[in-house]
């Protein structure tokens, strides 16, 4: 294993046995709620079902926030928004163009692919003598 490589797992970028507990916790949390939404399903009012459903979820957020792993996902979803505001998006004509060019290359294609196919079978005809 290289380096590199290396540095890029959780375990090197300090995670340890207490974190990968809290995200099996984590896991676990949610198994729960979800095990609980069909568990009461005759019991229990449909919306109790889904509230007990997001509460789980949300303390398994949070259980996975409390280790380093949460915390380098959420880390990585901070600069990912950062990163997305960057983006340049196209204006309305450019998409348009854009849209117009693939539409007319994929007409060419099956212009194309039309054509091959007849020159194939018109060829498989001869070659074998059905048809």
């Amino acid at each position: 294993m290289t380096e590199k490589s290396a540095e890029q797992t959780p375990v090197a970028r300090g995670a340890n046995a207490l974190d990968v507990a809290l995200i099996v916790i984590a896991l676990v949390a949610i198994g729960a709620g979800i095990w609980a939404f069909y568990h009461f399903e005759d019991a229990e009012a449909a919306w109790i079902r889904w509230l007990i459903v997001l509460a789980a979820l949300v303390a398994a957020v949070m259980i996975a926030l409390t280790s380093q792993i949460g915390r380098d996902l959420w880390g990585f979803i901070q600069g990912s928004r950062v990163e997305l505001r960057k983006v340049v998006w196209p204006n309305r004509t450019e998409t348009i163009q854009t849209t117009l060019v693939v539409f007319g290359f994929v007409g060419l294609a099956g212009v194309f692919f039309w054509l091959l196919d007849i020159l194939l079978s018109w060829l498989a005809k001869m070659l074998t003598g059905v048809g």
